[in-house]
């Protein structure tokens, strides 16, 4: 753990429940909510606040939290942060991506194993630039996604604070050192999960293309709306094995 104090350190307030070492982080509601019904057949909702929201079975010891909704690099690490003094040793960001690899589509699957950070808050934890996830997270993950059939390509992103921002040479270049996709939260996590001593990966799901340098979103394509329901639905299996 780092040593250097600061003036403002997360905390565990009374009225909040301890977690398990297993944790989600979601940053889109409609994901959360779904989520959220799946653990709900099983067990029972024992706290809520605006970030969060936490889950007990009877016949299991640890609560489990479903973080979110979030946006962008300093708000999910402020998240991550609460979830971390709550207990989680093992988070996984279940999140969407643009894509920059044009053999992947709207709906297909991304194992983030690092990430390119053009987010500002990584540079206040750490010096490294391509933070790579957990090892071992994220080998689970994928023995997972393969023992179930469930396809995903596995690869590095390009995180971003900046989504207008994402120009036609950026695109180029990262596609150039076989970077997979963007989004606004993963080297973030990353960076924040090997300087407090934790496992963090990150799967996503592709939400829209750039490969081609010109956007052209999915939001409403057949395959992305169910391939969010097919991955909420594992990473339920995947909490409860």
């Amino acid at each position: 753990m780092p040593t250097r104090p600061c003036l403002i350190n997360p905390k565990k307030s009374r009225s909040e429940p301890s977690i398990g070492p297993l944790a989600y982080m979601i940053p889109l509601p409609t994901d959360l909510n779904r989520l959220s019904r799946l653990f709900l057949e099983r067990g029972r909702l024992i706290y809520k606040n605006i970030f969060m929201r936490i889950f007990h079975w009877d016949d299991r010891t640890d609560p489990l939290a479903l973080a979110g909704p979030f946006q962008g690099a300093p708000q999910a690490v402020m998240v991550l942060e609460k979830l971390i003094v709550l207990g989680a040793k093992r988070v996984v960001l279940f999140g969407w991506t643009g894509s920059l690899d044009p053999t992947l589509e709207p709906g297909d699957l991304i194992l983030a194993e690092e990430a390119v950070s053009e987010e500002g808050t990584s540079r206040h934890y750490s010096k490294d630039l391509r933070p790579r996830a957990s090892a071992s997270l994220l080998g689970e993950l994928g023995a997972d996604l393969k023992g179930e059939g469930i396809p995903f390509k596995q690869g590095p992103v390009w995180t971003t604070d900046a989504p207008y921002r994402e120009t036609a040479e950026k695109v180029k270049r990262f596609q150039a050192e076989g970077v997979l996709g963007v989004d606004m939260e993963t080297s973030a996590l990353y960076t924040v999960g090997a300087f407090r001593g934790i496992d963090v990966a990150a799967l996503l799901v592709v939400s829209d293309d750039l490969s081609q340098l010109k956007w052209r979103h999915g939001f409403q394509e057949k395959k992305f709306l169910e391939s969010r329901r097919k991955t909420a639905r594992f990473l339920h299996r995947f909490a409860l094995l």
